[in-house]
């Protein structure tokens, strides 16, 4: 059994040459007790220093904190470049949010990379909003926006708006009481984005109105990349 161990249960050849290769010598049994017993401290205490092929572990001694490496100041992401088929006043098609389906107007791209875009809100209820240019899908149908002046509109506009959003569903937890009013969109702003809803509004035709209203949908052998738009 020990000299299948060293030569392998499975090769009988090389066992029963090693037992030939000494039956009938003149050697010496003490020869032969040497030659075996280096054989032996081969197998179980060879030069890997553990029985059979194990794994090397060298313990280092030495520092053992990890040093903190500089960095440079933070390099803010750049925005996006646009894509070619998307200009101001093209029609695109969002693809997810609340208003995934709904057919909008491009207005411009802000400093985040961001897409702001309105419905109008007066024709399809599709408020002023910024979309991720991945999550939309850019028509060959334009608009055009009537000299709409969208200049004062920017990221931080949109904050404000969220920092509000966040105060209503604070107030709808909260017990409510006589004197606690909900807090919601400022009138103010609503005035705003409607009055620079107004020309687009009136430059629309009754064909783009009903084009704008109707949410795009997809039915049985209709594929996306087969599809013009």
């Amino acid at each position: 059994t020990l000299l299948k161990r060293h030569f392998g249960s499975r090769d009988l050849s090389s066992v029963r040459s090693f037992r030939s290769k000494w039956r009938f010598s003149s050697v010496p049994a003490s020869r032969v007790a040497l030659v075996f017993f280096s054989d032996f401290r081969a197998l179980f205490c060879g030069s890997m220093g553990k029985p059979g092929q194990a794994r090397q572990v060298f313990r280092t001694f030495g520092r053992t904190k990890t040093q903190k490496v500089k960095t440079g100041e933070a390099v803010k992401p750049k925005a996006p470049k646009l894509k070619k088929n998307i200009v101001p006043g093209s029609i695109l098609i969002l693809l997810t949010g609340r208003f995934r389906g709904s057919r909008v107007v491009f207005l411009k791209q802000l400093e985040s990379g961001l897409l702001l875009v309105t419905g109008p809100y007066g024709v399809n209820g599709v408020p002023l909003k910024r979309v991720p240019q991945t999550h939309c899908i850019g028509t060959s149908t334009k608009v055009e926006l009537g000299g709409a002046d969208f200049g004062s509109i920017n990221d931080a506009y949109f904050s404000q708006t969220a920092k509000d959003a966040k105060k209503a569903k604070k107030a709808k937890k909260a017990p409510l009481t006589v004197d606690s009013e909900v807090p919601s969109k400022p009138t103010e702003m609503k005035e705003k984005e409607n009055k620079m809803d107004e020309p687009i509004i009136k430059g629309l035709s009754d064909e783009l109105k009903g084009y704008l209203k109707t949410r795009f949908s997809l039915s049985n052998g209709m594929y996306p990349h087969e599809m013009k738009f």
